[in-house]
């Protein structure tokens, strides 16, 4: 059975240093322009970039501080906007962390594609696929995810933003998984191995807030990589 990486391409994340409150020229307008129009453009393109400067820097934010300490004046001032501008589009810290939420799943989700369009083929390809899991579940977005995770355990309105984001991380990571591993789902057993697989690099992900264990998470990714192409080999 053959395994082969779909190809994607990866979201490029706003820069922080990207201007939001320069003066936009003005637009020469056309016949077939309406001026409404030509003046709209800019400001949905200036809203745009305010909004994903703030998100990017509350990610950060989580990152860097955790969710507790995480609060809208520290987020503008990361953001470089100011205090009233961040209030326009997010007025509470709520509003700004569910948005985040959202943001964060599609940054997820363009890493792991982007990662898994690079994988090499060939007799190593099971371990450069735990291998690349074990890193998303070791990185920044997913440090960042977390601590939404704890958050959220207590907090109505952040948990029902968070669960169904989360959800839908889960199947897409769970059919990326299937497709990377060349997996046959309708022969028993093989779904439980592949979310027993995501599982354990989750695991090993949690286990890495605590302490640098990345020799050791290197062993038992070896260790799986074998038992996966052996199972896998055993029912195809």
């Amino acid at each position: 059975m053959s395994r082969q990486a779909v190809p994607v391409q990866r979201t490029t994340p706003v820069s922080a240093a990207t201007p939001v409150s320069a003066a936009t020229p003005a637009t020469p307008v056309s016949p077939a322009m309406p001026a409404a129009a030509v003046a709209r453009v800019p400001q949905e393109e200036r809203t745009r970039v305010m909004r994903a400067r703030l998100l990017e820097a509350t990610v950060d934010c989580l990152v860097e501080h955790g969710f507790g300490a995480t609060t809208t004046t520290l987020v503008s001032e990361r953001a470089g906007v100011s205090r009233g501008a961040q209030l326009h589009h997010f007025p509470t810290k709520n509003d700004l962390v569910v948005a985040a939420v959202e943001h964060l799943t599609e940054v997820r989700g363009a890493e792991l594609t982007a990662r898994a369009a690079a994988l090499p083929s060939g007799p190593h390809r099971t371990r450069s696929v735990l291998q690349m899991l074990g890193d998303h579940f070791t990185s920044p977005v997913f440090t960042a995810a977390l601590e939404l995770w704890v958050a959220a355990r207590t907090d109505a309105t952040l948990l029902a933003a968070v669960a169904p984001l989360e959800q839908r991380v889960g199947r897409e990571t769970h059919r990326l998984t299937v497709d990377l591993l060349g997996a046959d789902e309708s022969t028993p057993g093989v779904r439980e191995l592949v979310q027993a697989t995501l599982d354990l690099v989750r695991g090993l992900g949690l286990a890495s807030t605590i302490t640098d264990d990345t020799r050791r998470r290197a062993r038992i990714l070896d260790r799986w990589a074998l038992v996966l192409d052996q199972t896998l080999e055993a029912t195809s």
